[in-house]
């Protein structure tokens, strides 16, 4: 049978869509669902702030009714505008082992991106680099996290047969917490806050909360050459400091500040939501919140999700404030694996953070580019 292409519109096709993995990769021990209230207010146009300025379209493919497969398409032109590139992304891609259906997912967004004149089609990609990105190339056999892909072995072979190659890619270490190292850091973290004037944020949640902008003005100004990034507007910050920080943990988000109490750098961490979103299948209600509940206070694993550092403070040792509270911070709640997010392979910055730590690099994965004739 012939694979037909179904685009999604309507509230119902769009829950479909977000739960259509559920399906696909049943019975795997790696793949961990998003949230599913998270998926269905960042798809939505009515919910998500990016639909300011952003375009998207989204579609299933169906043999014999059988759903067996899904992408979405996305016009971002605030990227346009910062990098010049007249690229459509893609993202929320899934299919059966099919080079039938994946042929037809993707003819079909490269039709719709040679009708609004661009020049290729660039993913997976969300609509801000805070969304889940990059094709899994390497750690299929790896538990993902709250922040990234899972894919099936065979999704980067029916991508590349499509004429996509390697536009960048990103990689994922997982260190083991020891207390060997927390001295050196400590004597460090307390030479560097003398050297620069810095200090520890020192508060509670509410505080946190009142910094929460800032932390968005650094990852404007710390992200803003890496690749894919485009600014936040007001709208989209307010909305993600709403999802995000209103379970925060105060000692798992490190914040540096000046003299003047001004924000110049952070680190956003979390207990692992791996596990309970494998048992939840993404969804808080009517028991899933329980198991999130229980990954909050009782967990061995911790995911590292963002760190950013002012321009000016760059290269002079601020990260090891963060790293001692951080070690602090997992040793109070028993954290003993720490799973980092996705970085980009020449991000040495960060990278130059794990040297000292007894870490492995477990996973890669990769944004595809194809330059459309």
């Amino acid at each position: 049978m012939a694979v037909e292409i179904r685009e999604v519109t309507t509230i119902k096709g769009l829950k479909k869509f977000i739960r259509y993995p559920l399906t696909l990769y049943k019975g795997s021990p790696y793949y961990v669902p998003n949230l599913f209230a998270d998926e269905l207010n960042t798809l939505r146009a009515d919910r998500n702030p990016a639909f300011e300025d952003a375009r998207a379209r989204y579609w299933m493919a169906y043999r014999e009714n059988q759903a067996v497969g899904r992408v979405a398409a996305m016009i971002v032109p605030r990227h346009e505008e910062k990098w010049g590139e007249k690229y459509m992304r893609f993202g929320w891609i899934d299919f059966i082992d099919d080079a039938e259906v994946v042929k037809a997912l993707m003819d079909t967004v490269e039709n719709w991106a040679r009708q609004e004149g661009k020049l290729g089609v660039h993913g997976p990609l969300g609509f801000t680099d805070l969304d889940r990105e990059g094709m899994l190339v390497e750690g299929f056999d790896e538990m993902t996290t709250l922040a990234t892909i899972y894919n099936y072995p065979y999704y980067p072979q029916r991508l590349e047969e499509l004429g996509y190659t390697k536009d960048v890619d990103w990689i994922e270490h997982e260190f083991t917490f020891s207390t060997q190292l927390e001295e050196k850091i400590a004597n460090a973290a307390a030479l560097i806050a003398q050297r620069t004037k810095t200090h520890l944020f020192q508060g509670k949640k509410n505080d946190l909360l009142g910094l929460a902008p800032q932390i968005f003005d650094v990852i404007n100004e710390a992200y803003r050459h890496l690749y894919g990034t485009v600014p936040l507007t007001e709208a989209q910050v307010k909305s993600y400091v709403n999802t995000y920080f209103g379970f925060a943990n105060p000692d798992f988000i490190p914040l540096v500040m000046d003299e003047n109490e001004r924000l110049v750098a952070f680190g956003i961490t979390f207990p692992s939501f791996s596990r309970a979103l494998q048992k939840s299948k993404g969804n808080l209600f009517p028991f899933g919140f329980i198991h999130f509940l229980r990954a909050l206070h009782k967990n061995d694993r911790a995911d590292l999700y963002l760190v950013g550092v002012r321009d000016e403070y760059r290269g002079r040792g601020i990260t090891a404030l963060l790293m001692h509270q951080i070690f602090q911070t997992f040793k109070k709640h028993g954290i003993r694996y720490i799973e980092t997010n996705a970085t980009l392979e020449n991000n040495q910055d960060i990278l130059a953070m794990w040297k000292y730590l007894d870490s492995r690099q477990h996973k890669r994965r990769r944004a595809y580019v194809k330059h459309l004739v």
